[in-house]
């Protein structure tokens, strides 16, 4: 995989955590049976899952752990990689995309707590070098280029959108995650809200059967896939096409304004009232101005934190780094192009840490 140099700091740590995911798994064999202990002394916190929000967690971390001497290694592994370690008991914290649903939430064995970190837009990024102007994509042509039913870059649907714009006849090579994934949540659960006949053939999930494309690892393998394929197209998240200085396109919401993908945008979409477990779908917003892929990321915990000889001081110190992460954590989000948490979404964050429980006991009073 060629090295991106927009994020060369990130690679750096990710190689490490890689290796500490390959350890973890090790420990725990695959076993799923949820007797695993997590590893490692109290000062050291594990974690993993959605790459979504991997550059944004790379640089909380690194701030905390200036101010607490507190370590967290976290694997960025895809939403579904960090469900299945929270489920095995091996990392302290997972983080998804992507609500649990009815199947993994039974598979826990105990009731998880959600806690919105952030929230970010999944782009449409592309790789047509002739093409010099932002394209723009309305909702029904996006999901007939990922239905395969679009597979030219002149073809007339995509011209009669981009009046004026020189279209090349490159053929289209889709790109989608190949890993369990919250991102390809937002985005799947985004086609089946704008178009019946994905909702049909595909429909939503972390994981779907595609009609057509190439599949990669992680943001980073979709947007590998995508800046050396000429003719590809795939949907990541905004920090890694922005840091990568990849186009990405002006997508068509529900109040017919193209728009393009930022921190204003996505936080417009994110602008809602939020139930109080806070699992909710930011995906074709009503907002006249907010960007239509959207999404909150969550961190994944055990309500009660007593489990598997885990100590009283490990548990305070997952729940004081989370309370952090919704508070002082949020001055990080806008460089790296994630939208903060609004207050009414801290307000929701807060009552749902606060439940957290050590033996029973409040452990954030």
């Amino acid at each position: 995989m060629k090295i991106f140099s927009g994020i060369k700091k990130i690679i750096f740590s990710a190689l490490v955590l890689t290796l500490t995911g390959s350890i973890m798994q090790g420990c725990n064999n695959g076993s799923g049976d949820g007797n695993a202990e997590v590893k490692g002394d109290d000062n050291t916190l594990l974690g993993a899952g959605s790459t979504f929000v991997y550059p944004l967690f790379s640089k909380q971390f690194s701030e905390y752990n200036k101010l607490n001497g507190l370590k967290i290694n976290y694997q960025s592994i895809g939403s579904g990689g960090g469900i299945l370690q929270l489920t095995n008991k091996t990392v302290d914290f997972g983080d998804s995309d992507a609500p649990l649903n009815e199947e993994q939430a039974k598979n826990m064995g105990a009731t998880a707590l959600h806690i919105p970190m952030a929230s970010g837009a999944v782009v449409i990024s592309y790789n047509v070098p002739e093409v010099k102007d932002t394209l723009k994509l309305s909702p029904d042509v996006l999901a007939d280029i990922f239905l395969g039913k679009i597979t030219k870059w002149n073809d007339a649907k995509i011209a009669a959108i981009n009046n004026g714009v020189q279209l090349p006849a490159t053929s289209i090579v889709v790109a989608h995650r190949s890993d369990g994934s919250g991102t390809t949540n937002i985005f799947t659960d985004y086609l089946s809200k704008v178009s019946e006949e994905w909702k049909s053939k595909v429909g939503k999930g972390s994981s779907v059967n595609w009609p057509v494309g190439l599949g990669g690892k992680g943001n980073e393998g979709v947007a590998g896939l995508v800046k050396q394929t000429p003719g590809a197209i795939g949907y990541i998240e905004l920090a890694y096409a922005m840091q990568n200085k990849m186009s990405f396109a002006k997508l068509q919401n529900k109040a017919g304004h193209f728009i393009t993908p930022n921190l204003a945008s996505t936080s417009a979409a994110s602008n809602i009232e939020l139930p109080a477990d806070s699992k909710v779908s930011l995906t074709n917003t009503d907002a006249v101005d907010g960007y239509p892929i959207s999404g909150f990321t969550w961190a994944l915990i055990y309500t009660e934190q007593n489990y598997n000889k885990r100590s009283e001081a490990r548990a305070k110190n997952l729940a004081k780094l989370l309370w952090w992460n919704i508070h002082e954590g949020q001055q990080y989000c806008s460089d790296l192009h994630y939208a903060p948490l609004s207050p009414a979404a801290i307000e929701v964050a807060e009552a749902i840490l606060k439940t957290a429980t050590y033996n029973g006991k409040i452990i954030l009073e």
